[in-house]
């Protein structure tokens, strides 16, 4: 009788805790959806020749379909409201890397235990090998982390045109384009399978012919921006202006004569924010379409001069457009991106943004080294994948400046990648930024902080145009600003960029070599990172290895300095 009354003690205690479980977990639902369709009030003070700006987000919470409600903010110039709405958060980038454990990762990070997406012949499901070298395992997901049935190829530069086409069908394959690439000097094409074989068996047979030095698929990249799911407390913009010191640092210089190649969707280059800083315009894609609120963004955190204040507001940028797409977030691909990077070295850059993010990719990591080693600067966001991802390219790429987000308090956007690749963090939630049609736009995302940090590059280079990109990359880390516990970690790396301590450690006499930043804002263990065995340097990746055309992977270990 005593064991009946205490078991139905200890289930009516056990309903009691579930009930509170259930209702604890309805109400913190009900706060949530209230936090995403209200957004306070912010007054925004710009210093400097930057007007005051307030954004008022008050007004109506728009269907975001499977992403919720997101709010359409007005924004006020001057006093004065403007009739038609800003345009809505970008749309999430999402993560192209699904989580797993370590267990089933390769030592690139990927995931090779999860079943493959589609029956379109991209390849199949594979358990990591346990021993003894029996095959390779096939990366996870080939049909979302590349397009399905297209490969990258590095063929005879001999052939003609004409010739590409006929070893093109020998294989049962469409020659979509080809062309030779300066920048890593080859000749690189991308083919479409046309008859309905199955991806690895078309691989295997291309792979095999003597006119292909290389192949690999052709991935998928990007762009990294988020809507944040809870608005950050604080005036949302322009706080990256005390946050970076740009005003200290614009006394002295503004980016003036350095050029910025921003490789990202299309650019308003007619809006009042970005009017005379389009020095040239290359459209990768050969598309038709307009501007695109990504790419207008990034360009505004770069030189942003009216209303608001860009990083580097006397830059010159070189609009690429190599991200398109009419639905949803627009994205990209290793053949495109090449094209970007060759036209950026080809064409006087002396920074290249990269707001993007994919997978490891060999033909992309073979050009990027190759940027690197003609002197370029190279920037790119981190991701928004979040702490489970494993590491996204180009950031980690070793020869790249990346770059995690932080907001107005100074604390890691949740969805911003973390790793020990990752070298600086900036600004990039609840962004202000220009927006297309002379509209602004609020939006969040590693891909403006990467933005703001090129700039503050620009600024450098400015200053000392002689200065190599791993002087620019250690001026920018022994001036950060020290986040999160001292000294480094994954998550914010050497911390916030100073841009006033970072222009005056750099000498202006371009005859004087770059000395060590004296004004550092560091602790005291910068000295001891100085001589890190992990820190990156150039290195120049082979497209494929001899023994396999199609499964390419480079060392990018960190190498010592």
């Amino acid at each position: 009788m005593m064991r009946k009354s205490e078991s139905k003690l200890r289930a009516g205690a056990y309903a009691s805790s579930a009930g509170a479980g259930l209702l604890l977990a309805a109400c913190l639902g009900i706060g949530v959806a209230h936090a995403q369709a209200i957004m306070r009030t912010p007054t925004i003070s710009v210093p400097s020749r930057t007007p005051t700006i307030s954004v008022t987000g008050a007004a109506r919470a728009v269907g975001g379909g499977d992403h919720g409600p997101h709010l359409t903010p007005t924004v006020h110039i001057t006093g004065r409201m403007v009739p038609n709405p800003v345009l809505p958060y970008a749309r999430y980038s999402p993560n192209l890397y699904p989580a797993c454990s370590n267990a089933y990762r390769d030592a690139d990070g990927e995931c090779l235990s999860q079943p493959n997406g589609g029956g379109d012949g991209s390849g199949k499901s594979a358990k990591k090998s346990a021993g003894k070298g029996r095959g390779k395992a096939t990366p996870v997901a080939m049909t979302s982390r590349s397009f399905a049935n297209e490969f990258v190829a590095e063929i005879d530069s001999a052939l003609s045109p004409t010739e590409a086409d006929e070893l093109a069908r020998r294989h049962g394959l469409t020659r979509v384009s080809s062309e030779n690439f300066p920048l890593i000097g080859a000749t690189v094409g991308l083919f479409r399978i046309t008859d309905g074989r199955p991806y690895e068996t078309a691989r295997r047979e291309f792979a095999a012919d003597a006119s292909v030095r290389s192949l690999q698929p052709n991935f998928r990249y990007v762009l990294q921006d988020q809507k944040p799911g809870v608005p950050t407390e604080g005036d949302p913009a322009q706080y990256v202006l005390s946050k970076l010191r740009l005003p200290q640092a614009h006394t002295l210089v503004h980016g003036a004569n350095v050029t910025v190649a921003v490789i990202d969707s299309g650019i308003d280059a007619k809006h009042p924010e970005l009017a005379n800083s389009i020095a040239d315009n290359f459209d990768a894609l050969g598309s038709s379409e307009g501007a695109h609120v990504h790419g207008t963004g990034i360009a505004g955190a770069i030189v942003a001069h009216t209303k608001l204040m860009g990083s580097a507001p006397e830059a010159r940028i070189i609009a690429i457009r190599a991200f398109g797409g009419t639905t949803g977030g627009a994205e990209s691909s290793s053949y495109i991106i090449l094209r970007s990077l060759n036209y950026a070295a080809e064409h006087g850059a002396q920074i290249v943004n990269m707001s993007f993010a994919g997978p490891k990719d060999a033909v992309i990591e073979r050009a990027i080294a190759a940027t690197a080693a003609r002197g370029l600067v190279l920037i790119a966001a981190a991701g928004n994948a979040g702490a489970k991802s494993p590491p996204l390219y180009p950031a980690a790429n070793p020869n790249v400046i990346a770059v995690s987000a932080t907001d107005q308090q100074d604390k890691l956007f949740t969805a911003s990648n973390r790793g020990n690749y990752i070298a600086l963090a900036a600004p990039g939630v609840d962004i202000f930024l220009p927006a297309p049609d002379g509209k602004y736009q609020i939006t969040s995302g590693t891909s403006f902080s990467a933005a703001y940090v090129s700039g503050v590059a620009a600024l450098l280079l400015e200053r000392n145009y002689t200065l190599k990109p791993e002087a620019v990359r250690m001026t920018l880390a022994k001036t950060a600003r020290d986040l999160g516990s001292p000294g480094r970690d994954d998550l914010f790396r050497d911390g916030e960029p100073d841009a006033f301590a970072a222009v005056m450690a750099v000498p202006a006499d371009s005859t004087t070599p770059v000395a060590a930043a004296a004004a550092t804002t560091k602790r005291e263990d910068s000295e001891k990172r100085r001589d890190d065995p992990n820190i990156r340097a150039i290195e120049q990746p082979s497209l494929s290895s001899a023994d396999d055309k199609s499964a390419i992977s480079q060392a990018d270990r960190p190498a010592a300095r």
